[in-house]
């Protein structure tokens, strides 16, 4: 077994956690959290993380709303997407060179 200093493992432990300002949604209710496809127009509540918890943060009315509030956006518009003209055409399929006949 590898050991490691508790300075070690205290700096490995705080690159598993959230940032501070680290937003999530959970739905809201008594019961258990599912997958954000489960009843998608339900009220969904934002957790903030603070650095020690997660904090009430705000309310979203529904699934869609709640990911405009915590996923970062400005990521995906950054990305270039290709011209369409910039693709390959498609290749010919292949054909045989002479007509074969079953005997």
């Amino acid at each position: 077994m590898d050991d490691e200093s508790l300075s070690e493992w205290a700096d490995r432990w705080d690159g598993h956690r959230p940032q501070p300002g680290t937003r999530k949604a959970v739905p809201l209710g008594d019961g258990p959290e599912h997958g954000t496809h489960v009843d998608p127009d339900a009220p969904r509540g934002i957790l903030e993380w603070d650095g020690h918890q997660w904090a009430p943060a705000g309310v979203a009315d529904d699934q869609a709303t709640a990911a405009q509030e915590t996923s970062p956006q400005d990521v995906a518009e950054r990305v270039p997407l290709p011209r369409f003209s910039a693709l390959p055409s498609a290749p010919e399929p292949w054909r045989p060179t002479q007509v074969w006949r079953r005997p």
